[in-house]
């Protein structure tokens, strides 16, 4: 669209004003919701109304959670068009206000007689009712405007094409651009055009790039400049140091508190583990030994963590004649290199136990991608010649389980699919890494400790 035919036809208002008024409902909702489940909470367990030393509690709160809300941007525009988003601030919000709250009262010597667990209970439903005021919220912007609560505009000068849902776009003429450094009534139009837009994209020649800058820069916009070369290596960010300009074009998953946690994490489950398992693992490696007399363990190299070798432990399966270090061969159903106590510990997985150990040194963690034999093959060729993006998945320390275990892609790789298929949850998984996650995978590989393809 051209740019005249976008400002007589763009009638759309500008959205903060809309933003304000949303973020003051849902603060009003919010202060209102805060009392309303305290009042309600002492009414039915402490069987007052109105009670004294509720009114006390949520005088305390309630400035509290503003705090801590608006610290954690709890009303931004992320939390109108993302309700994952949202939800999870607001969660993150209330924990915080109430963790604040006892410790306060601990150190100044408050009185206990409003009960931890009417305050918990108070907490609870705060956030119950919270969340469906901020589902009702997310849906009216899906419903009225389309998604968006800011207004985005693409001008399209002659770069590649850009697609983003609910955003506008124009054209620009390429010799209006030209002459719009001398032509005071071409800087009008470019500016009506950028006026009440949040954020302004232009996909533009390399030359012309300078221009634009300044233009955004004049009209006072948060602007823009697509660049296919960053776009093919995939840049994060820019930083600035000394006049130097740099991209940002890697970047660790995890920062050091999420590595921490992920470490303890891994030991609050592998020190157990290892004590209370230890029976079973002297009774594999006598039957191991009973059966040919070889290694009680199989040692692999495998790619760990920034792409670094390391041995990998498991209880021997294999006929010592047979064994296959570089992996180059996967296990078939009937495998003939497979002993009677390998077939056994592969199909309930305790051959993968003595990774724990690996876990201990930490060479690997209990979650991960799972590490595979460098010689592996999918459709006679190897892994990363069939994806270049297979050594991204080296990013984090590779797991004794992992996303694409418990979604089923495990066992042999006979085609591409098999591989791309896990590739894809390795990569899922480090975007997306969370705690949370991690617990629910380490429980959700009960499910599949005896699988089909487990063999």
């Amino acid at each position: 669209m051209p740019l005249k035919d976008f400002i007589e036809q763009n009638q759309r208002p500008a959205m903060e004003h809309r933003r304000i008024q949303l973020y003051a409902a849902l603060f009003l909702f919010d202060i209102a919701i805060l009392f309303g489940s305290f009042w309600l909470s002492a009414a039915i367990l402490v069987g007052q109304t109105p009670s004294m030393r509720a009114i006390q509690v949520m005088q305390f709160t309630i400035p509290i959670f503003v705090v801590i809300a608006i610290y954690n941007r709890l009303y931004s525009i992320q939390t109108l068009e993302n309700l994952r988003h949202a939800l999870t601030r607001l969660a993150m919000t209330l924990a915080v206000s109430a963790m604040l709250f006892l410790v306060m009262t601990f150190y100044v010597g408050s009185t206990t007689d409003f009960a931890r667990l009417t305050f918990s209970t108070a907490i609870v439903m705060a956030f119950v009712a919270m969340l469906l005021v901020r589902s009702v919220f997310y849906w009216n912007v899906r419903r009225n405007f389309a998604g968006r609560v800011s207004n985005v505009l693409i001008i399209e000068d002659g770069g590649p094409h850009i697609d983003l849902p609910g955003a506008g776009r124009v054209t620009a003429d390429s010799a209006m651009v030209e002459n719009a450094h001398t032509d005071p009534e071409a800087l009008d139009l470019l500016g009506r055009t950028m006026r009440d837009m949040d954020r302004v994209i232009v996909s533009c020649p390399i030359e012309r790039r300078v221009f634009w800058t300044r233009i955004m820069r004049a009209a006072g916009v948060h602007g823009e400049v697509v660049s296919e070369a960053l776009q093919e290596l995939g840049a994060l960010a820019l930083e600035r140091e000394h006049g130097w300009s740099f991209l940002v074009v890697s970047a660790g998953p995890l920062g050091l508190r999420a590595r921490l946690t992920k470490r303890v994490i891994d030991l609050a489950f592998t020190l157990p583990a290892v004590i209370l398992l230890s029976p079973l693992f002297l009774i594999v490696a006598l039957l191991i030994k009973l059966e040919d007399g070889g290694p009680v363990f199989f040692v692999q190299p495998r790619m760990g963590q920034g792409n670094v070798m390391f041995d990998m432990l498991k209880f021997r399966s294999m006929k010592v004649a047979k064994l296959d270090s570089e992996g180059a061969r996967s296990t078939s159903r009937d495998d003939d290199r497979v002993t009677r106590i390998g077939k056994i510990i592969r199909r309930t997985s305790i051959d993968e136990l003595p990774q724990l150990l690996n876990v201990l040194r930490s060479e690997m963690s209990l979650v991960g991608p799972r590490p595979h034999a460098l010689g592996s093959l999918a459709n006679e060729k190897l892994f990363w010649e069939i994806d270049s993006n297979y050594w991204q998945r080296h990013s984090l320390k590779p797991g004794l389980t992992g996303l694409a275990q418990v979604r089923g892609f495990r066992g042999a790789t006979e085609t591409e699919g098999h591989l791309t298929d896990r590739l894809g949850a390795d990569l899922e998984y480090i975007r997306n890494w969370s705690p949370l996650g991690d617990l629910k995978i380490i429980f959700a590989t009960a499910k599949v400790l005896v699988h089909p393809n487990a063999y």
